[in-house]
């Protein structure tokens, strides 16, 4: 006899550090591939992360700080080879959303409650990593998720339209409130800051839509910037960057006031479920196409503690990135040496080349910024949850309209709701379909869908979905009003095969139901019930009164051979051999 050879555990370290793995099972030319890449991504990335920083209300040097330790973080601990881990648009506009309200206007507080931000995020996403909770996540649909990325992309590039035209406007947490700004301020349009901006617009959709391997927003940077040098923009009325500090950021543990904590605890929570889920949907596909794995709980410690990194290293929130991500797998990303290769090159940015960006152009970062988001607006998901299911569809619009009018976080919040009440309501009413058999065959299916024979006295009845507190009173209703009107039945067989649980309420309701039709001369039967719901059903003390009666069966077939002993009903197929096991349990 052999003995079975267990699978080869994976050694301590690399558990710990997947890194590890990803070097030992690469080679040299994998390794130089993964290097160009982590160059391509950089080149998008240093542009990126300043403007990104800009759109959270941060210097733009808070967005290359975010591009270095916490991306070095997440290669050390990710299980993705090519997510690109960094500032994203999305989290930069909620933390710009959760901390102007509360830094009235100071801007050392505001750089200080950014990187607690970060790191409450951080805290949260390790908690649930560490604790294997990744499938919480899910409460985050994909319909709520489109619906919002929709929106928040229209709010982000609203907001961006101050910087874009070199319009003097108050701030406004949501879109109505930024165009009706913007429109009442267009008057005060400052010319040739619309003209940069407007034409480093049309300069990255000619780029992106004619020559997309071209590094667009570094080009269109380092142009414009070179042009307001030589044309001394600045001191023609548009706003430059001026100096940006040189270095890389020291640790510094933001202030943990108890007062802030509560304040920043809804968006902290949001955002750290936003920046998940971004990210593990860019990184799953990934790595379908590579042929690699991504462990989803690896994947909350990594960018939790990516973020925690993001915290004490004086920036911002941070996520695995669309953009990026696909450009860096297109250029040969398979491993995190590529994160690597990104991070050093940042760092060299950020010690030496900062004085290059002094005569950057404020509205060239907005540009940068509305063309980014762009592609986060899905009219097709959109479309495609509205054609498959209206309640989908709902979800995306009520979140898109939520997020558009009441804000960014009121509107997840919104969309997350209204999705778990529609699961509610659904689990509270299960699908329940009659069976009857297929012709010549022991097949038992739905008679609204397959022209099956059926038999007044015998009531085949399949339940599609958990038997608990919500439904139990709903289903028994059913049963006895189809038993009230059927005078003929004198059997009811509940085809319990897709009934994957059950609670006490369910227990006890079946036993009611069990005891109202035999009140009524009719005989409850279950078939096909599954293990954990006959191991309830005994521990509620309601299994026994079926079994000693005989009323428990291995499925329908079983079922309808003892209701109906004499062999003449036409759910009884004459082809079908006695059987005598009627155990019941799956």
């Amino acid at each position: 006899m052999t003995t079975p050879r267990r699978a080869a555990r994976t050694p301590l370290l690399e558990r710990l550090v997947p890194l590890v793995g990803f070097v030992r099972r690469s080679d040299r030319a994998s390794l130089r591939t993964d290097a160009v890449a982590g160059l391509t991504v950089a080149v998008m990335l240093v542009p990126q992360s300043m403007a990104y920083a800009s759109l959270a209300g941060l210097p733009p040097v808070a967005g290359l700080y975010a591009a270095i330790v916490p991306v070095v973080v997440y290669a050390l601990l990710g299980t993705s080879g090519a997510l690109a881990v960094g500032p994203v648009a999305i989290t930069a506009l909620l933390t710009s959303t959760a901390l102007a309200p509360l830094a009235a206007g100071d801007p050392w507080r505001y750089a200080a409650l950014a990187g607690l931000l970060a790191l409450m995020v951080g805290a949260l996403q390790l908690l649930l990593g560490a604790l294997r909770l990744g499938v919480l996540v899910s409460f985050l649909s994909h319909s709520v998720l489109s619906g919002f990325t929709s929106a928040a992309a229209l709010v982000i590039a609203a907001s961006q339209l101050k910087d874009l035209l070199g319009l003097r406007i108050p701030r406004a947490e949501d879109f109505v409130g930024i165009v009706t700004s913007v429109a009442g301020a267009l008057g005060t349009t400052q010319g040739l800051t619309a003209l940069v901006g407007l034409g480093s617009v049309a300069a990255l959709l000619v780029l992106r839509r004619f020559v997309p391997r071209l590094p667009g927003p570094l080009l269109v940077v380092v142009v414009a910037t070179a042009v307001s040098a030589l044309a001394g923009l600045g001191e023609r009325g548009v706003r430059i960057l001026e100096t940006v500090p040189a270095g890389l950021p020291a640790p510094v543990v933001p202030p943990l006031a108890v007062a802030d904590l509560t304040a920043l605890a809804p968006s902290a929570a949001a955002i750290a479920l936003v920046a998940y889920m971004e990210g593990i949907a860019v990184a799953k596909a990934l790595a379908a196409k590579a042929g690699q794995r991504v462990d989803p709980n690896q994947e909350l410690i990594a960018v939790g503690a990516a973020n925690a990194a993001a915290g004490v290293f004086q920036a911002f929130p941070v996520a695995g990135g669309f953009s990026r991500s696909a450009v860096s797998f297109q250029a040969g990303a398979r491993t995190p040496v590529a994160s690597l290769v990104a991070a050093l090159v940042v760092a060299v940015t950020a010690l030496v080349l900062t004085p290059l960006f002094f005569h950057l152009p404020s509205a060239v970062l907005a540009a940068v910024v509305v063309v980014a988001v762009l592609g986060l607006v899905d009219r097709a998901s959109a479309v495609s949850a509205w054609r498959t299911r209206r309640s989908d569809g709902v979800a995306v619009l009520l979140t898109f309209a939520a997020t558009l009018t009441l804000g960014v976080e009121p509107g997840l919040a919104a969309g997350v709701v209204f999705s778990l009440a529609v699961f509610l309501w659904r689990s509270a009413r299960p699908h329940t379909a009659e069976l009857g058999r297929v012709p010549g065959s022991a097949v038992y299916r739905n008679t609204a869908r397959y022209e099956v024979l059926t038999d007044p006295a015998v009531l085949l009845l399949r339940v599609d979905g958990p038997l608990y507190f919500a439904n139990a009173e709903r289903l028994t209703d059913q049963v006895t009003g189809i038993v009230e009107d059927r005078p003929d039945l004198r059997a009811v067989v509940l085809d319990a095969s897709a009934v994957s649980d059950t609670d006490t309420d369910g227990a006890h309701a079946l036993d009611a139901l069990r005891e109202r039709l035999a009140d009524r001369g009719v005989a409850l039967h279950l078939a096909t019930v599954r293990g954990p719901v006959r191991d309830l059903l005994a521990r509620a003390e309601v299994w026994p009164a079926f079994t000693a009666v005989g009323a428990v069966h291995r499925d329908v077939a079983a079922a309808v051979e003892v209701v109906d002993p004499g062999g003449r009903s036409p759910l009884r197929s004459p082809a079908e051999p006695a059987r005598t096991d009627l155990s019941g349990v799956l």
